[in-house]
């Protein structure tokens, strides 16, 4: 049977104060998937929530308790809601909740769409206090609902805390509004409303802004101040004198505080050292000592926040002499009951870092997957040296976490302080730790380039390591992958990655699984199987939604992987819009972790001509690259944007000085090599020295073949033809271009063609010409010709300001162009004309409102004595046949 009160509205909004700012930020809120309203408590999370919803009348309410963790009982109430909000009677889903026949919290809430398909309006469906929910099944469940929420409904949640709902990908996609204790907090015009209406004075309003201030507009201390005011018949500034004596911390000390927040009879035996801790809790009880029962979970208990605040007052002042003891009685008595976090508070508190090192050998890798990084470097930090050298498994896990944020040169520092401590102490690592540092330096060795290095330090983790030491185990087998990758012996890493994403799922290492399937898709690229790495890339995603690694660095990797794959089959806005992203992802992170991004969309903007734009992502690209030591990877994908930049600009200068000071790989049997000796060949071809060109490619070429990379066989093949064509070797330049296009019929492979731009057009009519093709070549070698012919017109549509200079000192330009004093805008405008875009398209590529358009296009067809639109294409395309 349902309580009617779980379910109902909130009425008493009487004495409310109207949050009009608020309100207006939640206009469009039909159109979002979720409202969250987040802030720490007394903030008027549920008051603001129905003060929005009040006139709403599609709106279902369900008041949460500890209770509703029963995730059989919440489908009972949370159906009822729905049904609720939308008027809609949900028969079966009832029928499912009330028999306890659904498999899971997903198939319920699928037959409850199906239910919902005839109801079009909108709804609101509220969920108060949702951190009181700590189910996974429940959490797990409501993932599923929003990904799946029909377009009229919109979940609405209060809570305290940030609920595991996969809230940033929501946020990514515009489809969350979030309501926060910054905006809940009263503003000054709030506040002095708020005095008005409960205090009969006239207020100063420079006392109000003091009081608001000081307590930073928190509701629950403004109204303390108020009823403070009225009680001892006192004037605001009188209270505004007395809170001023207090630190506005306390407040949140009165919130936050939890040594009494929750315990139960094992809890309250270890810390009081009582026996009779179940009868201690039923006086208690019995006198209305504002004890609770907290839900339905087994013997636990909560003391009201008012009271718990009293008692941390009177053990502050009475037990201060007992308070160490008390915090490290509390911290083993959490950790008994596998409450680490807790735990970790209390050892903190208590000081004592012998038992934080215990606790963190014991938990320290649970901590570390789960990403609690911050909460490990700080306390580990924090340790005295006598105590952190004595811990090998610290000494790891402290090294680790520098590995974790790329930042290798200071892990082998910190490994050799250890090693240097740890000798001073006698302290000598037994052969299955050294295994675990060994295993972590393998790792180290690959991030730097290191591969022989890497390979003999991963095989000898791999002999050290107990077979129990998975985590370590796993590292070490997937560097031995990565070395064979590097390598080109892609076959034997693609087989070494597969193991590697076995091993971390079956363990839940989960951001390791996510760096084999990574690994698995750039191996498959460099094979040319491009579709097959798309495939596993959509695993990829999947992972990171099953277990919320939104936020990992791992995760803008796939979606740059991703986008390289769009970079390949010429879909360009799709590759600029994961770039984005992942840059997204990143914007936590050190920004030297954004080069690889720039190095895309500078690629990207050079492609479609945008000069301008190019040059901007090309300049933080320089910044970025002055700022930290990068692998050749990253270096060379930053310089192949870079070259295709200055060659568009014909700076021989900026290309010569580069290929002065270019690394010179010695090996070239992987694709990251590869591409930098194909970045050489190209800037010796622009410096005209062919001859070197062509040879530097053919080598590279010959070991491509070697060891299969078939995408770099089919990118060398495509410079290789324009080369050859260049240096009238006429029948060698059909035969690359005959390759390039045999493979680009496996990889799929378009962008490259583009990239390389008109002076691929000569050798494919050539080969055109030749007529020994097969249909489908023949296909292809159509395709590209168009895909070439449009990119080349979108290219020079872009009027950046050095083709509009050049317009401008041609004498053979007329008059009336040269002279008009057209903007740099309506030259762009007048570009993009040229190129196809309709006024939408142009007005969303200038992030401005179509209006804004037609008013360049009216002024520039004014300026020009132009009569239309087709008039304007005719004399683009005469503009720019003069510029070539």
């Amino acid at each position: 049977m349902l309580i009617p009160s779980k379910l109902h509205f909130p009425r008493r909004l009487h004495n409310a104060i109207l949050r009009q700012r608020v309100l207006d930020t939640l206009e469009n809120a039909m159109h979002y998937k979720l409202v969250l309203f987040r802030s720490p408590a007394g903030y008027g999370k549920t008051t603001m929530a129905a003060q929005w919803l009040s006139d709403k009348n599609a709106t279902g309410w369900y008041s949460l308790d500890e209770s509703d963790n029963d995730e059989y009982k919440f489908a009972k109430y949370f159906v009822q809601t729905i049904s609720n909000a939308t008027h809609t009677e949900l028969s079966h889903s009832k029928a499912l909740t009330e028999k306890r026949q659904f498999a899971s919290l997903s198939s319920l809430f699928s037959q409850v769409f199906t239910e919902l398909i005839s109801f079009q309006d909108e709804a609101y469906i509220v969920l108060d206090d949702y951190h009181l929910i700590t189910n996974d099944i429940i959490h797990l469940g409501l993932k599923f609902f929003l990904k799946h929420l029909p377009d009229n409904l919109t979940l609405v949640i209060t809570s305290r805390s940030q609920p595991p709902l996969n809230t940033a990908n929501l946020r990514v996609r515009d489809l969350l509004i979030e309501i926060d204790n910054q905006s809940l907090a009263f503003d000054q015009s709030e506040t002095s409303l708020f005095f008005n209406q409960r205090l009969n004075e006239n207020i100063d309003q420079e006392a109000i802004t003091h009081v608001r201030e000081h307590v930073e507009g928190w509701p629950s201390a403004l109204q303390l101040i108020a009823l403070h005011s009225i009680q001892n018949n006192q004037s605001l500034n009188n209270s505004a004198q007395v809170m001023a004596q207090l630190n506005h911390a306390h407040l949140w000390d009165y919130l936050a505080e939890e040594v009494f927040d929750h315990f139960n009879t094992t809890l309250l035996s270890k810390v009081t050292l009582r026996k009779d801790a179940q009868l201690l809790i039923e006086n208690l009880n019995r006198f209305g000592l504002f004890i609770n029962t907290n839900g339905e979970q087994g013997d636990w208990y909560k003391f009201h926040n008012l009271f718990a605040e009293f008692l941390t007052h009177q053990r502050q002042n009475h037990l201060a002499h007992e308070e160490i003891d008390l915090q490290k009685y509390a911290a083993e008595a959490w950790l008994e009951q596998n409450n680490i976090y807790q735990a970790l508070r209390h050892a903190k508190n208590a000081k004592d870092d012998i038992l934080i090192a215990n606790i963190l050998t014991q938990h320290g890798w649970h901590l570390f997957n789960n990403g609690e990084l911050t909460l490990l470097e700080t306390t580990i930090s924090d340790l005295r040296p006598e105590v952190l050298f004595t811990s090998p498994r610290l000494v790891i896990i402290r090294a680790w976490l520098a590995q974790s944020q790329h930042n290798y040169l200071q892990v082998d520092d910190l490994l050799s302080e250890a090693q240097r401590e740890m000798a001073d102490r006698n302290i000598v690592l037994d052969r299955h730790m050294q295994g675990e540092i060994d295993a972590l330096r393998a790792q180290v060795a690959i991030n730097k380039n290191e591969p022989e290095a890497a390979l003999a330090f991963a095989e000898k983790a791999l002999e050290e390591l107990e077979t129990n030491k998975y985590r370590s185990r796993i590292v070490a087998t997937s560097v031995i992958g990565e070395y064979h990758h590097v390598s080109g012996n892609l076959a034997q890493a693609l087989a070494l990655m597969q193991q590697t994403e076995k091993m971390a799922m079956t363990y839940g290492i989960y951001h390791q699984a996510l760096w084999a399937i990574l690994q698995q898709s750039e191996i498959l690229m460099a094979q040319g199987f491009m579709q097959a790495a798309f495939d596993l890339q959509d695993n990829g995603f999947k992972l990171i939604e099953d277990q919320d690694l939104h936020q990992l660095p791992l995760h803008e990797f796939l979606l740059r992987s991703r986008a390289q794959i769009y970079w390949f089959w010429f879909r360009f806005d799709e590759a600029e819009q994961c770039t984005w992203k992942g840059l997204d992802v990143l914007s936590p992170f050190d920004e030297t972790k954004h080069l690889r991004g720039y190095s895309m969309l500078a690629r990207l903007a050079v492609a479609r001509g945008e000069l301008d734009k190019a040059e901007r992502y090309l300049d933080k690209c320089q910044q970025l690259l002055g700022q930290a030591d990068y692998h050749i990877d990253w270096k060379a994908n930053a310089s192949s944007a870079q070259l295709f930049y200055w060659q568009a600009k014909n700076n021989s200068e900026a290309i010569q000085y580069w290929l002065a000071q270019a690394d010179r790989p010695e090996t070239r049997c992987n694709h990251f090599t590869q591409l930098q000796w194909r970045n050489i060949a190209r800037a010796q071809f622009h410096l005209g020295d062919i001859d070197t060109a062509i040879e530097t490619l053919q080598t590279s070429q010959t070991i491509a073949q070697q060891h299969k990379l078939i995408t770099d066989i089919n990118r060398n093949a495509i410079l290789a033809a324009i080369l050859l064509y260049e240096n009238k070797q006429i029948d060698e330049a059909v035969e690359a271009m005959h390759l390039a296009i045999k493979q680009s019929n496996q990889t799929g492979i378009i962008g490259s063609f583009l990239m390389a731009g008109r002076n691929v057009l000569k050798p494919l009519g050539k080969l055109q010409q030749k007529g020994n093709v097969t249909e489908l070549e023949k296909h292809r070698i159509e395709q590209l010709q168009k895909a070439l012919s449009n990119n080349e017109r979108s290219r020079s549509a872009h009027f950046d300001e050095a083709f509009i200079e050049k317009v401008l000192n041609t004498p053979e330009v007329p008059e009336l162009i040269r002279t008009s004093p057209l903007t740099h805008r309506e030259w762009q405008v007048l570009g993009l004309i040229y190129s196809g875009f309709s006024n939408e398209q142009i007005a969303a590529e200038f992030d401005v409102a179509p209006t804004t358009i037609k008013t360049h296009i009216r002024n520039l067809y004014q300026k020009l004595n132009l009569p239309n639109r087709k008039a304007a294409i005719a004399m683009a395309d005469e503009l720019v046949g003069m510029m070539k």
